[in-house]
């Protein structure tokens, strides 16, 4: 009976809101009542419903087209609708590609045969293995056979055996020299070029110049002054990477003093890794001005001593050697 007249007065309350003919507007919002009130019904019946990736892939792209006071229509909980828009955009900056990332590993077959080819050719070098199994239609890059040789301990050629790069220098550091260039940003926007020599046996710095314009004399004139202080061993290697400032006549000053000249390939901080340790060195502990604002850092004679007494100064790495000294 409650029932029959709860009926009765809903279908009366809604004939007024209608009117006597339903328009477009107002059925489909008596449809969208009905199907919240479903909703509702099937949220007290199911626990925690299924969805589909395609129900996932609309729900998601719906929920960016309402509001967040509408969200409350959706079965989830707005927190889940966000995790599936998230997933979604991950997905479509992502490749997709199965499997692992990366090159398909090499045939065992074809890392015995590079194996080979390089014991039983030692003057050969990785772009002729290269060469050479492209003549047999393989094709691998010269960058995968120098990492499978020296994965296997076999050095560049021509000889695969031997001491290694850090092994000689702590054979050779008596008479060894290290050799770079670092730049200083000036507050005027000047560049600032700094060259320093570094013993690898003592660890003594030579803070030889500061300028802006390093020119072929300019540098040259830089490298006769190291041979002008006194050293207890004479300079057997010059150690220095390919910049275009290092100009023939500064290597001619070293080997007319019977030195032999290492150049050092590019993108490689580990053949000059003492220069780059001693720059990384200056740089955070002279060069950083946000902790010492007092004195303008704007000038070169102030570059100057800051470095050499940085030089002066302890530097990490040395053991049982002598203190370094700036000169």
């Amino acid at each position: 009976m409650i029932l029959s007249l709860v009926y009765l007065l809903l279908r009366g309350l809604v004939g007024l809101v209608a009117g006597p003919s339903l328009s477009r507007e107002a059925a489909k919002e008596v449809e969208i009542a009905v199907l919240r009130h479903q909703v509702k019904v099937l949220r007290r019946q199911v626990a925690r419903p299924s969805f589909r990736p395609l129900d996932r892939t609309f729900l998601a792209a719906a929920s960016r087209m309402l509001r967040r006071e509408r969200w409350s229509s959706f079965l989830v909980t707005p927190q889940t609708l966000l995790r599936w828009h998230r997933e979604l955009v991950r997905r479509k900056w992502t490749y997709g590609q199965p499997g692992r990332p990366g090159r398909p590993p090499i045939d065992p077959e074809v890392c015995h045969l590079i194996l080979r080819l390089a014991r039983e050719n030692p003057r050969w070098g990785y772009v002729r293995i290269q060469g050479e199994l492209r003549k047999l239609g393989i094709r691998v890059g010269a960058t995968t056979i120098r990492r499978l040789l020296r994965a296997r301990g076999l050095g560049p050629a021509p000889r695969r055996s031997g001491p290694s790069w850090t092994e000689f220098l702590r054979a050779q550091a008596r008479g060894t020299l290290a050799s770079d260039f670092f730049t200083v940003e000036t507050i005027t926007l000047r560049t600032l070029y700094v060259l320093f020599f570094v013993e690898l046996a003592t660890r003594r710095v030579h803070l030889v110049g500061v300028t802006a314009n390093p020119d072929s004399a300019w540098v040259a004139q830089k490298g006769r002054n190291v041979f002008l202080e006194e050293r207890k061993s004479p300079v057997r290697f010059l150690i220095h990477d390919r910049d275009s400032k290092y100009f023939g006549a500064f290597d001619e000053v070293f080997r007319t003093e019977g030195a032999r000249v290492i150049l050092t390939p590019f993108r490689a901080p580990r053949a000059n890794a003492f220069a780059e340790r001693w720059v990384r060195t200056v740089r955070s502990e002279c060069l950083d001005a946000r902790g010492r604002q007092e004195t303008p850092r704007t000038s070169s004679p102030y570059l100057r001593g800051a470095l050499q007494s940085r030089a002066a100064a302890p530097w990490p790495g040395a053991r049982n050697t002598p203190a370094p000294s700036a000169s």
